[in-house]
């Protein structure tokens, strides 16, 4: 597996063939998307970060730092970490998400937590 097999793009982008195995990372289905338009190939609504870090977090890029240090630290008890890591060995994955930053989101501290496993 190389990093480049870890790639996140936004939930509202084209679906491409180079995407390969596509896993949304939200808890909540992204807002004006048809389940049939989405190509998604595995929800893990597991792996995003709980409700009440979402909720605190509320995408304020104030808050990014203390939302990456708390959501790592969900994460490392999270046991489908285990999973996408064997699924990006045989194949590309690419980590779906819906907001609209796509500098601070879940998505981008879950592909770097993924980099450092591998």
């Amino acid at each position: 597996m190389s990093l480049d097999s870890l790639q996140i793009k936004r939930a509202y982008d084209p679906v491409q063939k180079q995407d390969g195995l596509r896993i949304l990372v939200d808890r909540i289905w992204p807002r004006g998307v048809k389940k049939a338009d989405a190509s998604i190939d595995l929800w893990l609504k597991e792996i995003a970060p709980s409700t009440e870090l979402r909720k605190w977090f509320n995408h304020d890029p104030d808050k990014w730092e203390a939302f990456k240090d708390r959501y790592i630290l969900e994460l490392k008890k999270n046991e489908l970490i285990e999973l996408i890591l064997q699924k990006a060995i045989k194949q590309t994955v690419t980590l779906i998400y819906s907001a609209k930053d796509k500098q601070h989101n879940n998505a981008q501290v879950l592909q770097n937590f993924l980099k450092s496993k591998i």
